[in-house]
């Protein structure tokens, strides 16, 4: 059907065409937790305030008449959108959780409709301070320290080794998306439908102060301990499930926003003809991690899986190849079209054993139409993987969120496995003694 011209809001981002493809269909799914029974009739009109946010909430996406794909402006029926589902009174909170679980996994798996518009963007001021409503939430900054050498042997030398980094990450990246898979593992089915079976959604909560004493003992970064923790979760978790695939070779897919923060704009400035510096839609990155062998750290030592992660991940930083990946990724959209590049991104989830994806959540407690909210999660559905890792940071604590492939994972040994990987760690990192 041919749309005219004015209906047309802008063009589609390319991620958002490659996650919505015959090939993929991927879909996030946010969760806050209040701390009162809602009142149906404030969230009424909780989509009036979205649609000043961002017209996008309001759209659908369509092809124009030269067969691109553009977002199109519909009227929105709140009563297709809020639907209140009552669950038995009489349930305990174990009977609750798995009832909402399965919950979940019904609705997550139902294939959303194209003709309705559909929540598509994140925004950090959908929700106010608890305290003060009139102010917005503030989020912890973050900031890359760039290591710098006066002299011009170290800089030559910096630059070799993040040449060398490069290459060598950039074929490793390009044999992950095509011939280089994953071994099969407990965590890791292979199988070919695995993006359509049901899961389970299971969550953790740790302490961000423990975490920062980690974090201060050990002199790493916050994103070293956690990845540091999940990888030996992870292990344990191969350990007491089959004990020969703790030294298999497994891969982390860790998603990266290749887009620069320093050179954001806005909708409008990032759909000027020419505009190099800001160029339109989200980008991202895949940075692969190998999780580290049980003949390289031992399970017993916790702290080696900690320096194991920093070292990985300040090498893979010191490399622009997910970079070069983003660039390859805009060409093959560009020649071959988004389906081309959709299977491109399908192949590089598939050979992979999970994804990480984090984000920074807000300093201060939240609040919708004045129901604070004590927590909140994500998830992403739709990979073709039996694993999927989200973590979010709210307040003082931070949640990671497993979804797994259900009767494959045993979720209940996995995350007790997380939890007593975070306890080794923290306690092993509090006996070491910091001298000045």
């Amino acid at each position: 059907m041919e749309m005219k011209e004015d209906e047309l809001v802008q063009p589609v981002s390319p991620i958002a065409q490659h996650m919505n493809s015959s090939v993929l269909s991927v879909s996030i799914i946010g969760v806050l937790e209040f701390e009162m029974a809602i009142d149906e009739l404030k969230f009424m009109s909780f989509p009036n305030h979205l649609i000043r946010l961002n017209p996008l909430f309001t759209s659908i996406m369509v092809k124009d008449v030269n067969g691109e794909r553009k977002w199109k402006k519909v009227e929105l029926n709140i009563e297709e959108h809020i639907i209140v589902h009552t669950p038995p009174s009489n349930l305990s909170l174990q009977l609750f959780d798995a009832y909402f679980n399965e919950y979940m996994t019904n609705y997550a798996l139902q294939e959303l409709s194209q003709n309705k518009p559909v929540v598509g963007n994140s925004y950090h001021q959908l929700s106010d301070q608890a305290r003060n409503p009139s102010l917005p939430l503030t989020f912890p900054s973050r900031t890359i320290k760039a290591e710098q050498s006066g002299h011009i042997l170290g800089c030559v030398s910096q630059f070799l080794l993040s040449s060398m980094n490069t290459v060598l990450d950039f074929g490793g990246n390009m044999m992950k998306s095509s011939v280089l898979e994953d071994d099969f593992t407990p965590i890791r089915s292979g199988r070919d439908d695995v993006e359509f079976r049901t899961f389970v959604i299971r969550t953790i909560t740790f302490s961000l102060h423990q975490i920062k004493q980690i974090k201060t003992k050990l002199g790493v970064t916050i994103n070293d301990v956690i990845t540091g923790t999940i990888f030996l979760g992870i292990r344990l978790y191969m350990q007491e499930t089959r004990p020969d695939s703790t030294n298999s070779n497994s891969t982390a897919s860790v998603l990266i926003n290749t887009r620069m923060v320093e050179n954001y704009k806005s909708v409008q400035d990032m759909l000027k003809p020419n505009n190099s510096n800001a160029p339109w839609g989200n980008r991202f990155g895949f940075l692969h991690i190998d999780i580290p062998k049980a003949t390289d750290c031992e399970l017993s030592n916790p702290l080696q899986f900690i320096k194991a992660a920093q070292k990985m991940i300040k090498r893979k930083r010191n490399s622009s190849a997910v970079f070069l990946v983003d660039k390859l990724m805009e060409m093959i959209h560009k020649l071959r079209g988004p389906e081309v590049a959709a299977k491109f991104v399908n192949k590089t989830l598939k050979n992979t054993s999970l994804v990480i994806s984090n984000m920074m959540g807000p300093r201060e407690k939240m609040a919708l139409y004045g129901h604070p909210v004590k927590g909140v999660y994500f998830t992403i559905v739709g990979v073709p993987q039996s694993l999927m890792v989200t973590v979010i940071s709210y307040m003082e604590h931070l949640k990671i969120t497993f979804r797994s492939e259900k009767e494959f994972i045993d979720e209940k040994k996995l995350t007790s496995c997380l939890k007593k990987a975070f306890e080794n760690i923290h306690k092993a990192s509090m006996e070491i003694s910091i001298y000045t």
